[in-house]
């Protein structure tokens, strides 16, 4: 059993808030019931209708995916090339939390709840995402600090990260920096490193708020518990309530 409100949110119909007011003015019915009460409870049994509309009660999944370079971040892709979705054997439509590039590896999580989906994505709740990137030249401590405080991407001040130098190739001239944003604009880690003259050679993701790769291998996955599910939650709440 969930709140009506949050069943409605998940169907991907409107926001949570949207859900509660819609709830509140009459707009919702359950089983032929008009409901205006706030906590009332459903199941995937109940037939809801908003607005006129019926919205889909759908059991939610949560998946942990090692994705492969040379996938696509998508549910679908025009050119019929493999996507993350095709990766994940399940029968419900589950799509990708944000993206990762074409030739990005590392940690991407797939649900079909779309509140959670739209709480992880949100930047005003912060979600740490870390990176390891390969890139040409030697990272300077005067870059790793531009870095640090934001840079200029698309006409527009980058957060600050955190940015740590792993690694230096004085003979290859790369260096392996790990950098975490909580940001997740387009091609973000690439272009700020590009806004210093540092091609990214590889891309990987390491971690997503507290969950790492630990135990898999490049296109293997598996699902979250319960426990986890209910951390990312709380993680976002507590930041977006702060």
């Amino acid at each position: 059993m969930e709140r009506l409100q949050k069943v409605i949110s998940n169907s991907g119909y409107c926001s949570r808030r949207k859900a509660e007011e819609l709830i509140k003015n009459g707009k919702v019915i359950v089983n032929d019931i008009v409901v205006t009460e706030m906590g009332y409870k459903v199941n995937g049994n109940d037939k809801i209708l908003v607005e006129g509309k019926m919205i889909s009660y759908d059991e939610k999944e949560y998946y942990l995916l090692y994705k492969p370079r040379g996938i696509i971040t998508s549910t679908k892709d025009e050119k019929n090339r493999k996507t993350v979705v095709d990766l994940i054997k399940t029968n419900k439509r589950i799509y990708p939390i944000g993206r990762l590039d074409y030739d990005t590896s590392g940690i991407l999580l797939l649900t079909n709840d779309g509140e959670l989906t739209n709480l992880l994505i949100h930047p005003r709740n912060k979600v740490d995402k870390v990176y390891i990137a390969k890139i040409k030249g030697i990272l300077t401590k005067e870059e790793n600090l531009k870095l640090t405080n934001g840079v200029i991407i698309d006409g527009v001040k980058t957060s600050k990260a955190k940015v740590k130098l792993k690694k230096i190739d004085k003979k290859n001239l790369t260096s392996i920096v790990e950098i975490t944003i909580h940001e997740g604009k387009n091609h973000q880690v690439k272009k700020m490193f590009e806004t210093l003259n540092h091609e990214v050679i590889k891309l990987k993701r390491e971690k997503f708020d507290f969950l790492d790769l630990t135990g898999l291998k490049p296109g293997e996955y598996r699902k979250l518990n319960i426990k986890e599910v209910k951390k990312l939650y709380s993680n976002v709440n507590k930041v977006s309530s702060s």
